[in-house]
C-alpha cells in the first residue's frame, strides 16, 4: 500500500516546477511572433507575480523591505558576473576617441539623471533628501544584466557598432560609479544636509580613493589572472583546458580583495574583464569564458527576476499615482534628455545619439543598491522606495525589452 504522504504536494517542489515552467515559457513564447532574441525579462517578472497570486503558499525570497540581505547577496553575485562579462565583450578599446560618448554619459548624463530623479522624488513623492538622493543613485545606472540586448556581441565577433559600444562600456562602468552617490544618501541620512561637515571627506574617500583603487585593482587582477591562465606553465597553460571555473574564481578573488581595501569591486571586475581580454586577444579561451559566465549570469538573473515578480504584489500595495508618474518621467523623459544633452557636440548621427539616450535599461543593479543601502541604514521612505524601484524595473523591462530589437535593426541598417 502506498502511503498518502507519497503524493503530498510539497510547496518547495511546486516552486521548483513553477520556476522551470516560467523560464521555459518566457524564453519560448516570444519566438512565436519574432525570430529576434526573446524579450524574456519582463515576462519572467510578470509570470512570477502571476504564479505567486495563483499558487497558494508557494515559497519565495523574503520581503526585501524586512530582510534585504538575501536579495543583496543574490543580486550582487549576478552583477559581478555580468560586469566581468561586459568587459570581456569589448574586442577593441581603440581608437580612444570611441570612449568619448561613454565618458560624457558617465560624467554628465549620470549625475544629471541622479539630480533630476532626486528632485522628482522630493517634489512629487515627498521623499526626504536622503531618500531622494538614494533613489536617484539606485535608478541612474544602465544595468549590465538586462541591457545585454543593446550591447556588443561575444568576443571575436567584431563589428562593434558605436551605439552598442557606448551602451556596453557605460553599463560596465556606471554601476561602480553610482556607488559614491549611494554613500552620499547614507551620509545625508546619518548626518543631515550639512555639506560642511562631510563633503570633503566624501569626495576624497568615496569618490577619489575608492574609484582609483577599484580601477587599479581591476587592472592588476586582470594581469595576474592572464599570467596564471596563459603564461605559466608555458607548455601547458590553464587556458587550453577551457575551464572557466578558474577564471571566475579569479573574478571573485578580485572583487573580494578590492572590497577588503575599500575599493569599488564593481569597477574592479569590469576593468578586470577589459584587461584580461587584451592578453592573447585571439585565444579561443576568451569566447569560452564569456559563454560560461553568461550562462551563470542568465541562470541567476532568471531566478532573481522571478523572485522580484513574486514580491511585486506585496510591494505594489503601497504604490501611488505619483510614483507611476515618477517612473514614467524617468524612463520617457529624464534618461533620454540627460543622455541627449550629455552627447551634445559629438559627431554622432542623430539616430545613434537618440538610441543611446533612450536605452538605459534599469534592473538588477537597482535591486542590489537599494538592498545594500537598507542593510546599512534605516530610511524613512523604505516602502515608497521599493514600490518605486520595482515599478521602474518592470516598466523599463517592458518598454525597452519589447522595442530594443526593432531599434537596433534601425540603427544598424
Amino acid at each position: 500500500m502506498i502511503p498518502d504522504s507519497f503524493f503530498a504536494l510539497n510547496p518547495y517542489h511546486i516552486a521548483l516546477a513553477a520556476i522551470g515552467i516560467i523560464v521555459i515559457t518566457a524564453r519560448w513564447l516570444p519566438r512565436l511572433v519574432s525570430r529576434n532574441e526573446p524579450a524574456s525579462a519582463p515576462l519572467m517578472i510578470i509570470f512570477g507575480a502571476v504564479a505567486t497570486l495563483a499558487i497558494p503558499d508557494v515559497p519565495s525570497l523574503p520581503d526585501p523591505r524586512d530582510t534585504p540581505l538575501p536579495w543583496e547577496l543574490l543580486s550582487e553575485l549576478t552583477v559581478i558576473i555580468a560586469l566581468f562579462g561586459t568587459g570581456m565583450r569589448i574586442d577593441s578599446v581603440r581608437p580612444w576617441r570611441n570612449w568619448g560618448p561613454t565618458v560624457r554619459l558617465l560624467v554628465i548624463g549620470m549625475p544629471l539623471t541622479i539630480t533630476l530623479v532626486a528632485l522628482l522624488g522630493i517634489g512629487l513623492e515627498g521623499l526626504t533628501v536622503a531618500g531622494a538622493i538614494l533613489l536617484g543613485a539606485v535608478v541612474a545606472p544602465t544595468d549590465p544584466v538586462l541591457a545585454a540586448d543593446v550591447q556588443v556581441g561575444p568576443p571575436h565577433e567584431g563589428g562593434e557598432h558605436p551605439v552598442r559600444f557606448t551602451l556596453t562600456t557605460e553599463a560596465g562602468l556606471n554601476d561602480g560609479l553610482a556607488f559614491p552617490f549611494v554613500y552620499l544618501g547614507l551620509i545625508v541620512a546619518a548626518e543631515g544636509l550639512n555639506p560642511g561637515s562631510w563633503a570633503v571627506e566624501w569626495f576624497a574617500w568615496d569618490v577619489c580613493y575608492r574609484i582609483a583603487i577599484g580601477a587599479c585593482a581591476g587592472w592588476a587582477g586582470g594581469r595576474a589572472l592572464a599570467f596564471v591562465l596563459f603564461s605559466v606553465p608555458r607548455k601547458a597553460p590553464l587556458a587550453d583546458t577551457g575551464s572557466g571555473v578558474i577564471a571566475l574564481a579569479g573574478v571573485l578573488l578580485c572583487y573580494g580583495s578590492t572590497e577588503l581595501v575599500e575599493g569599488y569591486g564593481f569597477i574592479a571586475v569590469a576593468v578586470m574583464g577589459l584587461t584580461l581580454r587584451r592578453v592573447e586577444e585571439d585565444h579561443h579561451f576568451h569566447r569560452r569564458l564569456h559563454d560560461f559566465s553568461e550562462s551563470i549570469e542568465h541562470a541567476l538573473t532568471s531566478v532573481l527576476l522571478i523572485a522580484l515578480g513574486s514580491i511585486l504584489p506585496i510591494v505594489f500595495a503601497d504604490l501611488t499615482w505619483n510614483q507611476v508618474w515618477i517612473a514614467l518621467i524617468l524612463i520617457l523623459i529624464v534618461r533620454p534628455v540627460s543622455g541627449w544633452l550629455s552627447l551634445a557636440g559629438t559627431d554622432m548621427p542623430r539616430q545613434d545619439r537618440a538610441a543611446i539616450a533612450v536605452y538605459g535599461v534599469r534592473g538588477i543593479g537597482s535591486i542590489y543598491y537599494l538592498c545594500y543601502a537598507m542593510n546599512h541604514m534605516e530610511f524613512v521612505n523604505e516602502s515608497q522606495l521599493w514600490s518605486l524601484v520595482g515599478l521602474i524595473i518592470l516598466l523599463s523591462t517592458i518598454l525597452h525589452g519589447f522595442s530594443v530589437s526593432w531599434a537596433m535593426r534601425k540603427i544598424e541598417t
